[in-house]
């Protein structure tokens, strides 16, 4: 898998990326919703956190265990339950550099075969751990634009009123 050292580098990058995009937002900026039922950044960064701590928790099953099975989790019911509309997005970022960090320092020296070990993903199915490794840097990347454009919207709403 000739594309995992350049997957290793983005998820490594995944916090800085983030970090730069919440670089100035405060406030009403953190808990601005386009819409309702849309999460705001706050929120975002407690999904984040959440999603990176079961992924790092997944990450390890999948290289200790021969073709573990992951649990599903209710991404909607755990933002209620759990209140993301409370969390800190500072304490957030704090966290999800930590485990992000913790975890790419456990994939980096491994071995290129170990990416071919498999697990099955709830959603997915049957997928190899570079997968694993693309899906979790994708997430992070994917609600990092969703992060620039809430700001974006914030901006527009604030400048309209």
């Amino acid at each position: 898998m000739s594309e995992i050292p350049e997957l290793l580098e983005r998820f490594r990058r995944g916090p800085e990326l983030l970090a730069a995009l919440l670089t100035g937002a405060a406030g009403r900026e953190f808990d601005f919703a386009p819409a309702p039922g849309k999460w705001s950044i706050r929120q975002i960064m407690a999904h984040l956190v959440d999603s990176e701590m079961m992924g790092a928790s997944r990450f390890r099953q999948a290289i200790a265990e021969d073709n573990p099975s992951f649990p599903a989790w209710d991404q909607d019911a755990w933002a209620e339950r759990l209140d993301y509309a409370r969390r800190k997005p500072s304490e957030c970022m704090e966290t999800f550099r930590r485990v992000r960090r913790e975890t790419y320092e456990l994939l980096e020296p491994m071995q290129p075969d170990i990416y071919a070990r498999t697990c099955v993903h709830p959603r997915r199915g049957p997928l190899k751990l570079g997968g694993l490794l693309q899906l979790y840097t994708e997430h992070a990347e994917k609600h990092a634009k969703q992060i620039q454009a809430l700001r974006e919207a914030y901006r527009q709403a604030k400048n309209a009123g």
